[in-house]
């Protein structure tokens, strides 16, 4: 079953780790969309759960840039 990551999930990551799981996502939409292209796509739902967390992740950047949300904040020893 091809079960996507939450927001609650995507929350917990930094402005960085959002960046680099976009970027992820986003080349492994293209590789399945080759894939589907070529006749070798197996699982179709995947292409759906992949947009579906690109479209999450660009959800929690714009709440993070209008202020809706906010990054989580490193807790350090003193």
């Amino acid at each position: 079953m091809a079960a996507g990551v939450k927001a609650s999930e995507l929350r917990e990551h930094s402005d960085e780790e959002l960046v680099t799981k976009l970027r992820e996502a986003k080349a492994e939409l293209f590789n399945l969309r080759v894939q589907g292209a070529t006749g070798q796509l197996d699982n179709n739902r995947r292409l759906q759960v992949i947009r579906r967390e690109i479209a999450r992740i660009y959800t929690i950047m714009r709440e993070r840039e209008l202020g809706l949300s906010a990054a989580p904040t490193e807790v350090t020893a003193s």
